[in-house]
């Protein structure tokens, strides 16, 4: 298990409070990627707490870092990132979300793109 970062108790019960009931997995991960906390679906899926986020992700590189991961772009801006990837099989549309009031800690998911959209996306050009 990876070491523990420390993260204010508040941040905690937010992140439980505004993302427990999402209908996708959602995690609250330190810069270190570690995690803090996930949302009742990953609680569901077996997500663990304290271990890396990449160790999740069976096709992350040897370095221990996902190809697509964008944690550390969106925590030096400061803003949100999006981005398009593939997972478990499904097209996904990737977000990561710095917290304001923690500057070391982000909120991560990715929502499944339907087949009806990825379509609509591709005609779009936008995929």
């Amino acid at each position: 298990m990876a070491e523990q970062p420390v993260v204010p108790q508040h941040v905690i019960d937010a992140f439980h409070m505004m993302w427990g009931p999402f209908p996708e997995v959602v995690m609250l991960l330190h810069k270190s990627r570690v995690i803090l906390a996930v949302n009742d679906v990953a609680h569901a899926a077996g997500v663990p707490l304290g271990v890396r986020c990449s160790s999740l992700n069976p096709e992350n590189k040897t370095d221990g870092h996902c190809r697509q991961c964008r944690a550390l772009e969106a925590l030096r801006s400061g803003g949100p990132l999006e981005a398009f990837s593939v997972a478990g099989g499904k097209r996904m549309k990737a977000y990561w979300l710095p917290l304001k009031e923690a500057p070391d800690v982000y909120v991560h998911f990715g929502v499944s793109i339907g087949r009806e959209i990825d379509a609509a996306l591709a005609e779009a050009g936008c995929a």
